[in-house]
């Protein structure tokens, strides 16, 4: 398992692009666009633009599109408005989801 590269506290608010390689937890407060090989909004995260990543894992909040080249995973207090493209969709029970998906081959 690829370990913690990059981390925003949920004490923080970034508005703008953000770009990093591994793993990026997200606690706190983005509007723009997001990009990593793995994407992790945690209970505590808010999330407005595009998020770009192999994996994207949605325990807080985003809006906007989520593009994964793997899969997208809601989990039980995620909540998602806008539109998934991506291979593989999980949703965990409790998970929100509201937009369009498309599903890639």
């Amino acid at each position: 398992m690829e370990k913690l590269r990059s981390f925003l506290g949920d004490s923080s608010e970034l508005k703008g692009d953000l770009r990093s390689s591994g793993i990026l937890r997200l606690d706190g407060i983005v509007g723009g666009k997001v990009s990593a090989e793995e994407v992790i909004l945690s209970e505590t995260a808010s999330m407005e633009g595009e998020i770009t990543a192999g994996k994207i894992i949605v325990v807080g909040k985003a809006k906007g599109t989520l593009r994964a080249e793997d899969v997208v995973e809601i989990r039980e207090k995620g909540y998602v408005d806008g539109n998934i493209i991506t291979k593989r969709i999980v949703m965990a029970s409790g998970g929100k989801f509201n937009g369009r998906i498309e599903m890639t081959k």
